[in-house]
């Protein structure tokens, strides 16, 4: 990471995951733009943590694509899960699920103080 300190990195990370489990148990929906600088901001903690975390010895590149398949892996999953969930009672598991969401987040963010 070329000697670059990005401080509470892993406080950003554990925001986010609060941030995105209230939005689903409020149903939030904000504009196009306003979501996109939200994830984008949110990225920046994500995408430092997953850097620094890099061994020393390891391929840029190969780390990187890692973490593209990873990534697209989950989403696949997550879109699974939500075609499947189509039918049933979303109104009902959006915010059942999105209130553990932000329970599990609220717990990480206080491990790390």
């Amino acid at each position: 990471m070329a000697g670059f300190a990005l401080p509470l990195a892993e406080a950003g990370i554990a925001l986010s995951v609060v941030a995105f489990g209230l939005a689903a148990v409020f149903g939030l929906r904000l504009p196009l733009a306003a979501l996109g600088a939200l994830v984008g901001g949110f990225a920046v903690f994500h995408g430092y943590a997953h850097g620094a975390e890099m061994p020393e010895t390891a391929s840029g590149l190969v780390y990187g694509l890692g973490f593209l398949a990873g990534t697209a892996l989950l989403h696949a999953v997550g879109l699974g899960l939500g075609l499947v969930a189509a039918g049933t009672r979303r109104t009902v598991m959006a915010p059942m699920l999105g209130g553990t969401v932000a329970v599990l987040g609220v717990a990480l963010l206080a491990s790390h103080f």
